[in-house]
């Protein structure tokens, strides 16, 4: 009775053609079989049952009643440890529920785990974790491919069948990169459709939490779920939250689509210029109009979001200092010494990286030079956007400029790191919401993935227009 559709296993819960612990414990009995791919940080069974009879006693018609979901550890949860994959936060055990997580909960959704991912979510391989590699289930024995990141484990619990659905955090591609990487559906929505709160902040100006799963229809019942209005977060949006599900719709007739010239780079595989091609063959073949357009500030998306990133982490993660929680160093002999050993112990290159950097950036003779001149592009790139959605109602890029690449690959080049986020960084930077679904494969059988994105807080349109793409594909 397992099925891969989230919708499907709602159904088969509400007509009793399955028991919440029959599902429960098949996800469990999965999970296990599966340790090699490293995907989970914090998986206890006794806990997923201690859930499931808490709903077995619990009368109410919650919509996600009983569902398996995978949980990204960069959201504090309650009654499971919260790490962000950093020796800095190994041991931290949140008093409260983040918001996304709360919202679960409160439809019922049963939490399998914690996933695995890049610390802090700094990377594009979930290859940072201090928790080792995440492998991508799609891996050959031989050859051990990297799930994206930073919500690689996210991605790849959903693509090695351990949940029903994952949340991801996305800053700069977190969630649409390793969906394309590993064959599923990741959205991430408008900047402020879900709130930040309890979720370990990296950069506080792009950091957005969303969702994977296996199709469309699950993504929209899932966004639905985490989105909402919320008092505790000073950038989340007061907007009535539309019924996804209800009005999805893959008739994209009389609707305009652009196709950003920007987006054709030098040296992207033929491959993924064909998936490309082949996407917008198929929207202009159901009705849509194809429109040609140009975002030419979108060369400089990556060089400004590595220096407004760092620069917000800089800021953020110096709150884990050993003094309140968290680890602490015992090689110490004065205040200033608990501080640098703590600190140079307790986070991975990758992070103290992105602090040096962001450090650098803002101190004092570089700040105007490069912190004020890359938000004054920013702001240029978001005007881009603005400009071309009065032409069209959707833009569709290629998600990755790859389809995942051998683990360890990359690890040592932090600059070819980086350039995975190339297709997706410009669309974080302007706050819009965009989803990535699997639309073909390259040579080695390996998934591909079309990204959509849409106006701000146009969330529908941009599933409508994923659906339509899902559907010609299937």
């Amino acid at each position: 009775m397992l099925e891969k559709s989230l919708k499907k296993t709602i159904e088969n819960l509400q007509n009793n053609k399955i028991s919440i612990r029959e599902l429960n414990q098949e996800y469990i009995d999965k999970i296990k079989t599966k340790s090699e791919l490293n995907i989970f940080i914090h998986f206890d069974e006794q806990k997923i049952l201690d859930q499931v009879s808490e709903l077995e006693n619990d009368n109410s018609n919650k919509k996600l009643k009983g569902i398996p979901l995978a949980i990204k550890d960069l959201f504090c949860t309650k009654k499971m440890p919260t790490t962000a994959a950093s020796k800095i936060l190994e041991n931290f055990n949140p008093t409260y529920e983040s918001f996304v997580t709360q919202k679960l909960l409160d439809d019922g959704a049963i939490f399998v785990g914690k996933t695995n991912l890049d610390e802090f979510a700094m990377g594009s391989a979930t290859d940072t974790s201090y928790f080792g590699n995440t492998i991508n289930p799609l891996s050959k024995e031989s050859e051990p491919l990297a799930p994206g990141g930073s919500s690689g484990g996210s991605a790849a619990a959903v693509a090695a069948d351990l949940c029903l659905g994952a949340t991801g955090t996305d800053t700069g591609g977190s969630i649409r990169q390793p969906a394309s990487f590993c064959g599923v559906v990741g959205i991430k929505p408008t900047y402020g459709l879900c709130s930040r709160w309890g979720i370990a902040a990296f950069a506080s100006s792009l950091d957005q939490a969303g969702v994977f799963t296996h199709n469309v229809e699950d993504a929209a019942i899932l966004l639905e779920s985490t989105a909402g209005f919320d008092k505790r977060d000073s950038t989340s949006a007061n907007i009535k939250i539309p019924n996804y599900y209800d009005n999805l719709t893959d008739d994209l007739s009389g609707k305009t689509i652009g196709i950003p010239k920007e987006y054709s780079i030098d040296g992207t595989p033929e491959e993924v210029s064909k998936i490309w091609e082949d996407a917008i063959k198929v929207l202009e073949k159901k009705g849509a109009k194809i429109k040609n357009i140009s975002l030419p500030h979108t060369k400089y998306a990556l060089p400004t979001y590595y220096i407004i990133a760092p620069a917000e982490a800089s800021s953020n993660l110096a709150r884990y200092d050993g003094v309140k929680y968290g680890y602490r160093s015992d090689e110490i002999s004065s205040l200033d010494e608990m501080y640098e050993n703590t600190r140079g112990q307790g986070f991975g290159k990758e992070v103290k990286r992105r602090i040096l950097i962001g450090t650098y950036v803002l101190s004092a003779g570089y700040y105007d030079a490069y912190y004020l001149k890359a938000q004054r592009v920013r702001k240029l790139i978001a005007n881009d956007f603005n400009e071309a959605f009065k032409e069209c109602d959707l833009i569709v890029t290629p998600t990755a400029p790859s389809a995942a690449f051998p683990l360890n690959q990359e690890q040592d080049d932090p600059i070819k790191m980086y350039l995975n986020d190339v297709f997706t960084v410009p669309a974080s930077l302007a706050g819009l919401p965009g989803i990535s679904i699997p639309f073909g494969k390259d040579k080695n059988d390996l998934p591909l993935g079309i990204q959509i994105l849409g106006k701000h807080f146009d969330e529908q349109q941009v599933l409508n227009g994923a659906l339509l793409l899902e559907r010609s594909y299937e």
